[in-house]
Formats: structure tokens, sequence, C-alpha cells
């Protein structure tokens, strides 16, 4: 059995988990295979929505990144329960070692048991697609988004004078380039800026305020930070369009 050293007395001292700990390890790297993974369906997804192809398509990659939820859900779970099942013979040192693959497979069923779609909602790259859908289709101005937000009929040029205005970052008064959203208070920012922004109040032991007026918002951290795909994609549409306009 892996775990135990090849001087089987059965007793709990002469158990080495190195191998089991070393299996953990690489089990952790296809973490990165799944991000990896989340990352490019998120990507097609929104080259969906910005091409305004048709929904099943869009749908597919909804499916796709539910997959993706489930199997790393699974692996944290895997990992979970493997490193409880070493920390329980290392605590209580049994006198007989116990058959640690039936140990695990018990502390695994019993955490998927536990399983419910809320559970999505824990998984930062998942919720940040959702985000990410929910913005690009609002800043393509999709008739399903404006009917939801109560803008269908308003003027088009208002509209895109209100999406121009959000691509100015309020700390550098220029137009964004890589902007970044605050999960906390929803206002977006030249990332560069307003990291170095965050760093410099840090530094200096002060709390870091949102830049935009009116926020109050007065603790920023560069936790508080995440990339907004859709804004960027909407900035870089808008500048497309112009440099059409004018050839």
């Amino acid at each position: 059995m892996p775990g135990r050293s090849s001087s089987n007395s059965g007793s709990t001292g002469f158990i080495s988990f190195s191998g089991v700990e070393s299996a953990l390890s690489s089990l952790k790297n296809f973490q990165a295979c799944i991000n990896s993974g989340m990352d490019t369906a998120s990507s097609v997804a929104l080259d969906l929505v910005q091409t305004q192809t048709e929904v099943s398509s869009e749908y597919s990659m909804d499916k796709a990144m539910i997959e993706f939820a489930i199997m790393d859900r699974q692996l944290n779970h895997y990992v979970k329960a493997v490193q409880s099942a070493i920390n329980h013979v290392k605590e209580e040192r049994p006198e007989k070692i116990p058959d640690l693959k039936l140990l695990v497979e018990k502390k695994f069923l019993a955490l998927q048991n536990k399983n419910s779609d809320a559970d999505f909602q824990n998984n930062e790259k998942f919720v940040q697609f959702k985000q990410h859908l929910k913005d690009l289709k609002k800043q393509c101005g999709l008739q399903a988004d404006r009917e939801a937000d109560g803008t269908e009929g308003v003027d088009e040029d208002m509209i895109v004078t209100q999406s121009q205005t959000n691509f100015i970052c309020p700390i550098t008064q220029l137009e964004m380039k890589k902007p970044v959203k605050n999960k906390v208070c929803g206002h977006t920012y030249e990332e560069e800026a307003i990291v170095r922004m965050i760093e410099s109040k840090h530094k200096r032991k002060k709390k870091a305020c949102c830049p935009k007026i009116g926020c109050s918002h007065t603790d920023m951290k560069r936790s508080d930070l995440m990339q907004d795909e859709a804004l960027r994609r909407a900035i870089e549409s808008h500048n497309k369009k112009k440099h059409r306009q004018f050839e």
C-alpha cells in the first residue's frame, strides 16, 4: 500500500506519507489545466457575444464552464479528503494501520454529498465569467439586456456617450487600456494606475480610497481588483469602429 515503508510492523511510526504527498503535489498541478480550460472557454464565449453569434454556441460555452467548475470542485474535494485522511492517521496514531484508500473514499463521499449549485459562487473564475458575460452584453447593447435594464427605446447616441464615459479612468482621466474592476464597489480603473495608487498609500501606512468621486469604499486592497475583460473588449471594439469611420 502507498504510504507504508518496506518495514511493515503494523505501527504508525513506520508509515511514510512522502509518496502520497508527492502524488498530491502532482495532482494539484492539474488545477492549472482546469484554470487554463476555463480561461479558454470564457474567452470563446465572450468572442461569441461580441460577434453576436447564435445563442446556442454561447450556451455551449456556458455548459463547458459548468463542467470545468464541477471538475475543479471534485479535485478540491479529493485533495481535502487525502489531506484529512493523512492528518487523521498522524494525529490518532492507531495501533492498526487503517485502509487509507477506504478512509479517503469515505471522506471524499462525505464532501461530495454536500454539493450544491451554490458552490459555483465560490469559484472565482466561474463568477468572473458570468459577470464578464453580463457586462459585455450590456456594453454591446444586446436587446435582451437593454429590456431587462429598462433602457429599451433610449436614444442610441446617449448609450454610446455613457459607454465612452465609462472608458475613462478616474485617476489618469485617459481612456483605459487594461481596465480592472473593483469587486467591492464595481468601479473600474486603469490597472497600472490603481495598483500604483494602492501601493503608494500602503507604503505610507494609509488606507487607499476608491478614486471615483462619491464612492464610499475607503479601504481598497489589490485583492479587490479583477480584470474587466468585458470593458476591455468594449473599448477595443469602439476604437475599431471609430477608426473605420475615419478611413
